[in-house]
């Protein structure tokens, strides 16, 4: 009876102070979102708000400053502490950037390693602060424009494969740009923060020398644009958000403040159309070239297309993705130019929180000719593109089991595991417990309806038109009948296409106008299979690429025949 009475006694008091310590917990949380949430007005609060708080006397002149006054105020004390600020600050940067450095090392060099490295005697000048609301109650986040022109001493010893010692000297180094500051986690302590997180935010300008002491740099061919290219991979890949550097101020663990990769973006380079032509005989030779964070070995170059202003891509990408919420897939199309420097063509970049995680995307994005300066209105064509992103925890493992050396993308797993009608487990395990691979193969049911205000080509302001279409891949090809004398034709044939490979295959329709003697080109649409695989059927009006006007009326149904082998 002791013995039931003493555990009945135990259980109750172990519920007691698990019931204490949940509630202590969400005290101290609602603490912690209070204080937050109190430091951010405060750092809202204008002159104006303060005087209905305090009457003048209570607080100090610089409160009553302008703007422009207290950016004045902040620079002439940063003035007074730079000495001490450069000390320190100096062996962190140092410290940071140098094995970063030697990650990126050209091949021509040995060694690459700082022996000097002073930020100098002048200090930066900020230009503007602000408070960013991120919509979180656990951190503040402060944002620092500033400008430096200083006068850095920074030395570079460098050592080439064939023994040659260099010290080469970075001068003139003048810099804009915006600094984030985030404090965080909220304590209830002072200084009610516990660590800073820093990281470049935004890079304006970064404009250097680089200089042999004693010699010139140009004795040594590639060496200056080798430098160059390593200093700036070095400041993207350590400081340059989404990076950030965590400093604690309190005892604790910050781990969860650190960079790490959130998730997989997936993209599908389908084509552009209507180019600017960069060449003066012939055509651009157009390739592209996309990435999310601006470092060589993360950036994805696509194949070159000759003499095309309408190039057709259909290749895929995969990208890490560290911060979707602030980072961008960035998309260059450039003229190649053969031995000389290819030649940009335009660019166009998409935020990724327009991305819904898990769907598919389908984007055509305008080509301009700066990202930052928007002032461009003449038209250098457009890009079209298919995008996912895949959260970490969200994606399908499949392996496709043709091809074990070359692993899947994410959007291929989520094709496949649709049409496996399985769900896969991060280590590739399905589910079920016997699977079987599956290669998304089957029918495409291709039905034109007609066709509306196409272009006359014929003398008598009429058109004889009629569509090709033909399958990328496989080459396989299919023609309606001629609708003679017409601009709004209807023909309401279908066509079934064996398809291979459905993932990466393409449907080109190209209409035509019919002639005794020949034939003229009217226009084309490009359509990849994504759409129909996932949605099964649908039924869309597609304008004409190459052509003033006119507009295709399609009904596209999808018959999977998956190909099952044991696995």
């Amino acid at each position: 009876m002791a013995f039931v009475l003493g555990l009945v006694l135990g259980v109750f008091v172990g519920l007691g102070l698990i019931v204490s310590f949940v509630k202590s917990e969400n005290v101290r949380s609602k603490r912690r979102a209070d204080l937050a949430a109190t430091i951010a007005a405060f750092a809202r609060m204008t002159v104006d708000d303060s005087k209905k708080i305090l009457p003048p006397q209570y607080y100090p002149s610089w409160v009553v400053f302008s703007q422009s006054q207290k950016l004045a105020w902040l620079n002439q004390h940063l003035t007074k502490i730079w000495p001490y600020v450069n000390e320190a600050a100096s062996d962190l940067i140092r410290s940071s950037v140098e094995p970063v450095l030697e990650q990126y090392r050209p091949i021509i060099l040995s060694s690459l390693k700082f022996s000097r490295f002073t930020l100098g005697t002048v200090a930066p000048q900020f230009t503007g602060i602000s408070i960013i609301e991120d919509g979180g109650t656990d951190g503040i986040t402060m944002e620092l424009e500033m400008q430096w022109d200083g006068n850095q001493s920074i030395i570079l010893d460098i050592k080439t494969r064939l023994g040659v010692a260099l010290p080469v000297q970075v001068k003139s180094i003048g810099f804009t740009g915006v600094f984030r500051l985030i404090f965080k986690p909220m304590v209830d302590e002072f200084p009610c923060f516990g660590a800073v997180c820093f990281s470049l935010r935004q890079k304006k300008k970064l404009d250097f020398t680089l200089k042999v002491i004693g010699g010139d740099i140009s004795a040594i061919p590639g060496l200056y644009s080798a430098l160059e290219g390593t200093i700036r991979d070095a400041v993207e890949d350590s400081i340059t958000w989404p990076v950030r550097k965590v400093i604690p101020i309190l005892p604790g663990d910050y781990s969860d403040l650190e960079l790490k990769p959130v998730g997989i973006l997936e993209v599908k380079l389908v084509q552009a159309k209507e180019l600017t032509n960069k060449d003066l005989i012939g055509k651009s030779d157009p390739y592209a070239v996309l990435y999310i964070r601006h470092l060589r070995d993360r950036m994805k170059t696509s194949k070159i297309i000759n003499n095309d202003l309408n190039p057709i891509w259909n290749e895929h990408f995969e990208f890490v993705v560290e911060d979707e919420s602030t980072q961008h897939l960035v998309v260059k199309v450039y003229d190649d130019e053969g031995l000389q420097a290819s030649e940009l063509i335009g660019c166009a970049q998409i935020r990724l929180s327009e991305l819904q995680p898990g769907k598919v995307k389908d984007v055509w994005l305008k080509l301009v000719k700066d990202l930052e300066v928007h002032r461009d209105n003449k038209n250098r064509g457009q890009v079209h593109l298919e995008l996912q992103y895949c959260p970490f925890g969200m994606e399908s493992g499949f392996t496709n089991p043709f091809a074990s050396d070359f692993p899947m993308t994410s959007l291929e797993s989520v094709l496949k595991s649709q049409a496996n009608g399985t769900e896969a487990t991060e280590n590739g395990q399905a589910v079920t417990p016997k699977r079987k691979g599956v290669i998304i193969r089957g029918v495409l049911s291709v039905t034109v309806i007609s066709a509306e205000d196409l272009p006359a080509t014929d003398l008598v302001g009429k058109s004889d038109p009629y569509v090709v279409f033909t399958m990328k891949k496989s080459e396989m090809k299919n023609k309606t009948r001629v609708v003679n004398e017409s601009l709004n034709p209807i023909w309401n044939q279908t066509f079934d296409f064996v398809v291979e490979d459905g993932l990466h295959d393409m449907l080109i329709a190209e209409v035509w106008d019919h002639d005794t003697f020949g034939k003229d080109y009217m226009g084309r649409c490009i359509l990849t299979l994504t759409r129909v695989i996932l949605e099964g059927e649908y039924k869309e009006s597609f304008e004409l690429d190459g052509a003033k006007s006119g507009r295709l009326n399609l009904h596209l149904k999808w018959m999977p025949q998956p190909i099952y082998r044991d696995s």
